[in-house]
């Protein structure tokens, strides 16, 4: 049996080492998703977040099927890292991502109509097994500027899979959520407009606060 482990990263680096880490313990790159905001990364296009010139198909892998990759950008990368690409998805606008969750949310892995991924954030994660709960406050992560890594993990590795995710610094859901309700959220809205580079610095700058104040 296996069982489905999800981190949310304010810390791209974080995310990426995350990935690392779980091949490094055996999870196949199969196994493993990653879709981060892309803020960090590929902003050398010109337009707004839906230029359909950013917005690329999905295959069966959940490899982005046609763009650049961004292995460059990062680094010297292999497994799962190494299918990084950009794509679209509701409520979120651009983002980079490889695995299978992107093969998910784009449709069982076949390249929606038009290229951009039609099918919804929250209901891939609840299909993996998470709570509608923990759905929605991962996809409102992701639209506020954060990664999120996602593994299979075999039953008998589960412990060591989330060792990992501790130790990079995932966030929880629950607490999270409730920092988010705080400010009057309430759910995953995928027709609210995406995250902008300035509002995804500010939503970090706002996490950061209590941290330097302590």
């Amino acid at each position: 049996m296996t069982k489905t482990i999800t981190g949310l990263f304010d810390n791209y680096t974080d995310a990426t080492n995350t990935v690392r880490d779980l091949e490094s313990i055996g999870i196949s790159h199969s196994d493993i998703s990653i879709v981060a905001h892309d803020g960090d990364h590929m902003q050398t296009r010109s337009g707004d977040a839906t230029s359909d010139h950013i917005v690329h198909g999905v295959n069966a892998d959940g490899d982005v099927s046609r763009g650049a990759s961004t292995g460059a950008a990062i680094g010297s990368v292999g497994g799962l890292l190494a299918g990084l690409g950009l794509l679209a998805i509701p409520g979120l606008g651009p983002i980079v991502a490889a695995g299978w969750l992107v093969a998910t949310v784009a449709g069982a892995g076949i390249g929606a109509a038009g290229g951009a991924a039609t099918g919804g954030i929250v209901g891939a994660l609840k299909h993996a097994g998470h709570s509608d709960d923990e759905a929605n406050v991962y996809a409102e992560g992701l639209r506020r500027g954060g990664t999120l890594v996602s593994a299979r993990v075999p039953d008998e590795t589960v412990s060591k899979a989330e060792e990992v995710l501790k130790r990079h610094k995932s966030v929880d859901a629950a607490t999270r959520g409730m920092d988010y309700r705080n400010g009057g959220w309430e759910r995953f809205d995928e027709k609210a407009p995406p995250y902008k580079v300035d509002q995804v610095a500010m939503e970090r700058n706002a996490l950061d606060e209590p941290a330097r104040l302590n």
